[in-house]
């Protein structure tokens, strides 16, 4: 089994992973999965917002899930990366069977518990290079406790592409076969802007961008965001709030209550939830578990900004910023650098993966809470389309 990706190094400096130097190419007999929900912006505006973004963590945690028990130790570390209404994530070749099938339970999932149709596909990185693109990663150390991966290359980009194209494509499990999605949960109360909006963007490189004037543009969007308290998360320093009953917990239930019925797991949440409010509220410890030391973490490990064959943020801040940040976007638009699409909105949601209450590598997904990710993706793609169309975002 190799371990590639566990002895990659990890950085400490976001604006350096700007350069692609910073990056290294997956071997030729990895894969890269994709995944994302079909009219993710539809669901949205109707209101499922946080089951869109559960969804789209479902896809990681399904996969953390599915070898954690196959591997040798030090081997289940890989790249993913949350897209808001989806995911990407790379894995070695012998796993290819493991990963298959953990993604066409999350269909399965998807389609069984919401009605939501999701696509996804399974692409050999050997196939992303002989299209002429190239899967390059690294691995950016958010806090002492965790580190996120970043995409390069452009191959991620081909691989969704091609999902969406009908290639590649992983078919949906039979009915009753159900990923394991231990872990996953969305009990935190929603976060909101605390001086001006929550900024959700999406950058893409054209396809003829000039490679030092793109990195530029990229390293000048990010020493803006560099500049605002702790560069820019929506989530407190002290971490996230907590009320009961959590407004998640129908969605946890959901993603956890496994061939039990649903009313059992969700009376085993209410309780569970119940007992963790009283240890959010008192500050009390036991058995290896502070709840002061656990928001503060989840402070630390949330996962606001990222590189996948361009970039993506989610930040908290000022109407000044938010439109330094615009003009900056438009003038690397009008360069013919790069393609975006923003979204601001009042508040952002996080949804988690946790696998252990005492350990501290607990993941934690942020996105605006009016449609983040997927509607700066869906207005980048506007932009594109119609590039004099008025894409200019509104408040959620």
């Amino acid at each position: 089994m190799t371990n590639f990706y566990a002895e990659l190094p990890r950085s400490t400096n976001f604006d350096e992973l700007a350069a692609s130097e910073s990056f290294t190419a997956l071997p030729d007999d990895w894969f890269v999965g994709v995944a994302d929900i079909v009219d993710s912006t539809g669901h949205i505006a109707r209101g499922f917002y946080k089951t869109v973004n559960t969804i789209g963590a479902a896809v990681i945690s399904a996969q953390m899930n599915a070898v954690a028990d196959e591997t040798a130790p030090g081997t289940t570390e890989f790249p993913f990366v949350f897209g808001g209404d989806g995911a990407s994530f790379a894995r070695a070749g012998e796993l290819h069977e493991h990963a298959k099938a953990a993604l066409a339970q999350v269909r399965r999932w998807a389609l069984d518990e919401f009605g939501f149709e999701l696509r996804a596909a399974i692409v050999p990185v050997s196939d992303i290079r002989a299209a002429g693109h190239e899967v390059q990663v690294a691995r950016y150390k958010i806090s002492d406790e965790l580190d996120y991966a970043m995409f390069a290359g452009g191959g991620v980009r081909y691989a969704e592409n091609a999902m969406k194209a009908g290639m590649f494509d992983v078919p949906i499990a039979p009915e009753g076969d159900l990923p394991n999605l231990m872990g996953l949960s969305c009990r935190w109360t929603p976060m909101v802007a605390r001086d001006g909006v929550i900024l959700s963007l999406v950058i893409e490189p054209t396809a003829d961008a000039d490679p030092v004037a793109l990195r530029e543009t990229m390293r000048r969007v990010i020493a803006i965001t560099e500049g605002l308290h702790r560069h820019g998360p929506p989530v407190p320093e002290e971490g996230p709030g907590f009320q009961w009953v959590p407004e998640g917990l129908e969605l946890e239930a959901r993603a956890t209550h496994g061939v039990a019925p649903l009313w059992k797991r969700k009376m085993q949440l209410w309780f569970e939830t119940l007992i963790a409010l009283v240890f959010f509220k008192t500050g009390w410890s036991v058995g290896g578990f502070s709840a002061t030391h656990y928001t503060q973490t989840t402070g630390r490990n949330a996962d606001f900004r990222k590189l996948e064959d361009g970039l993506k943020m989610t930040i908290a801040c000022s109407d000044a910023v938010h439109e330094q940040l615009e003009k900056t976007l438009e003038c690397g638009r009008a360069d013919g650098l790069i393609n975006y699409g923003t979204a601001t909105q009042n508040s952002a949601v996080m949804t988690c993966i946790v696998p252990s209450l005492t350990r501290d590598d607990h993941v934690h997904f942020v996105d605006g809470a009016a449609g983040g990710y997927a509607l700066a993706a869906s207005r980048l793609k506007q932009s594109v389309a119609d590039p004099v169309a008025d894409a200019s975002p509104s408040q959620g």
